[in-house]
């Protein structure tokens, strides 16, 4: 049986064309970040830029994808024995490193990456394809995730400050980001890969969602 059979099955060859032709960088593979990866891989979209400075510390183990047996190893690296197609970068992303790189031929920017100045330039710049996330922690209940117009999230004190940063520099687009409507349980950064898992994955559905309305 082929690896993408029920794929074939679900969206056709002509979809799954489109799937393999796609190209995505994706920003941060933590949490958030190493699900949508897993998800748009396994979809058999394999032209994949990931992009991350970190190394796996004991802490992830409770919800990052790729992190067991890999204490220690950067992150990135890690993650490109389990998905060989991927391109990966070994960085820091910073709003300066925003300016300079250049996104032209990726199809789109997802943003997992949990600093603000760098998502606010990201979006800033490139609004027309970034598919943000706002932070996943402290939350229980992934049934409260949407994908809705940042103008119009509340219980999330992250977004807001993005959502302000924003206002102040005059953005006034039309953009959409994903988040959670539940108020944060904790005030640490305590988490759930039940959540964390589900923001990657739904940041994988607009992502694919997205690719099917392209004519």
């Amino acid at each position: 049986m082929s690896r993408y059979d029920r794929t074939l099955k679900l969206f056709g060859d002509d979809n799954f064309e489109k799937f393999q032709n796609t190209k995505l960088i994706l920003l941060g593979v933590g949490g958030v970040g190493s699900f949508a990866l897993d998800a748009l891989y396994r979809t058999g979209i394999t032209n994949i830029t990931i992009v991350d400075f970190d190394t796996y510390e004991e802490s992830n183990l409770n919800r990052q994808l790729g992190s067991e047996g890999n204490i220690g190893r950067i992150k990135v690296e890690a993650l490109k024995e389990k998905y060989p197609e991927v391109e990966i970068h070994n960085l820091k992303i910073t709003p300066q490193w925003v300016d300079e790189f250049d996104f032209s031929s990726y199809d789109y920017i997802l943003d997992a990456i949990d600093d603000i100045p760098p998502k606010v330039r990201l979006i800033q710049k490139y609004f027309t394809k970034v598919i943000t996330t706002s932070g996943s922690a402290k939350r229980i209940d992934p049934s409260k995730i949407e994908y809705k117009s940042i103008w119009d999230t509340f219980n999330d004190p992250f977004i807001r400050k993005i959502r302000n940063e924003l206002k102040q520099r005059g953005f006034k687009k039309k953009f959409k980001v994903i988040f959670s409507s539940e108020n944060p349980n904790c005030i640490e950064k305590g988490s759930f890969e039940g959540v964390t898992g589900s923001f990657g994955l739904m940041m994988a559905s607009v992502t694919i969602q997205k690719i099917l309305a392209k004519k």
